[in-house]
């Protein structure tokens, strides 16, 4: 299998990990496998918390294992390479996102889309990887990854603020994209406002779009339009203004996670509009078909990006200046943050200063 390495070699590594299902991290000693042929070695940075790491912490999704190092927004400096890593050099710039491997042989694979490959590697699951070894996420001091599966990060981005590009930044840009909402004078709605819908308003304003903020409330509105520079907002729960929305936008990139209705947003839709999800609430959606059939519009959805595309997008970002607004947290500041997240209070993404605050707080 690709990115296998022949050593079984380990070194020590320091990172937070959680225990069992309460998701509280606390210092964690660990082995991480030797830098293989295929492999690139980096002292981590910093490492951006997205609320997946909460899921994978507190097993949410069922399929956590314990110890459990979260983080896989995870950027750094090369400390060492394989004898077959060509690309990459001591003292590059680099980052690691979601996966960390794929079978890199299925009709996905070869197609740049290891992010649906069926034997994709989380990053941070605490699962195997091909040759035995644990994986283990960014909240750490450390990373050994294959080769195909790191980004170089472009010298005019801050290291901090680009970490959670190797998440947010790709799971928006990625139905950006896809979906043909990448066109300069499109009219794109961005709903919630949060770590992905930051990044969302950004990068579709880097597209040369006209942007609608859609929340629930006007509270964020001043925000949406003065700091991110988004052309217009609506308030989802004032009928008013809702109904003057209709049939004005050629796409919405949905990132919420709490459940709420579609069918509100499928009527701000154009005919051929396109209505991308990319958060994943936990109840299932009601999705009426009618207005579906009335307008030929589509309800889709998509998961990070392949490889190719994820440099791609930090390419872009480094063209149009787009980087995460970010707190900068100290390691020890893990729990408190993974709170306030769940209480929405962040804006809107915590990175953690890894390289500077994990060996005074082990």
């Amino acid at each position: 299998m690709a990115g296998k390495n022949q050593e079984q070699d380990s070194t020590e590594a320091i990172g937070w990990a959680a225990n069992d299902p309460s998701g509280i991290l606390s210092p964690y000693k660990f082995s991480r496998r030797e830098t293989g042929e295929n492999d690139v070695s980096f002292k981590v940075l910093y490492c951006g918390m997205c609320h997946s790491d909460i899921h994978m912490a507190k097993n949410e999704w069922g399929n956590s294992v314990y110890p459990l190092v979260p983080g896989h927004e995870i950027v750094g400096v090369v400390t060492e390479v394989g004898s077959n890593v060509e690309n990459f050099k001591i003292g590059d710039k680099v980052g690691v996102g979601y996966m960390s491997g794929s079978c890199r042989s299925c009709d996905n694979c070869s197609d740049d889309l290891e992010n649906y490959c069926p034997k994709m590697l989380v990053t941070c699951s605490s699962a195997k990887y091909y040759d035995g070894t644990t994986t283990y996420g960014g909240y750490s001091d450390t990373m050994v990854t294959d080769k195909h599966f790191v980004v170089r990060i472009p010298d005019n981005l801050p290291l901090d603020a680009t970490a959670p590009l190797l998440c947010a930044g790709i799971t928006v840009y990625s139905p950006l994209k896809y979906y043909g909402l990448d066109k300069a004078g499109m009219k794109i709605g961005v709903v919630g406002l949060g770590g992905l819908g930051h990044m969302a308003v950004k990068f579709a304003k880097g597209m040369g779009a006209k942007v609608t903020v859609i929340s629930t409330s006007v509270n964020k509105k001043q925000e949406a339009i003065e700091h991110l520079g988004a052309d217009s907002f609506l308030v989802s729960r004032d009928p008013d203004q809702m109904q003057a929305g209709m049939g004005t936008l050629d796409g919405i990139i949905d990132t919420v996670s709490a459940n709420h209705p579609l069918m509100p947003l499928i009527s701000l839709l154009k005919t051929n509009g396109k209505l991308v999800l990319i958060g994943a609430p936990t109840k299932p959606y009601e999705l009426p078909a009618f207005p579906l059939l009335m307008g030929r519009k589509m309800v889709g959805g998509t998961m990070i990006g392949g490889m190719k595309e994820t440099q791609e997008m930090l390419h872009f970002a480094a063209e149009h200046g787009i980087t995460s607004d970010i707190e900068l947290i100290p390691i020890d500041y893990v729990n408190t943050a993974t709170e306030r997240m769940l209480k929405g209070d962040v804006r809107y993404r915590f990175v953690i200063d890894v390289a500077n605050t994990i060996k005074a707080a082990k």
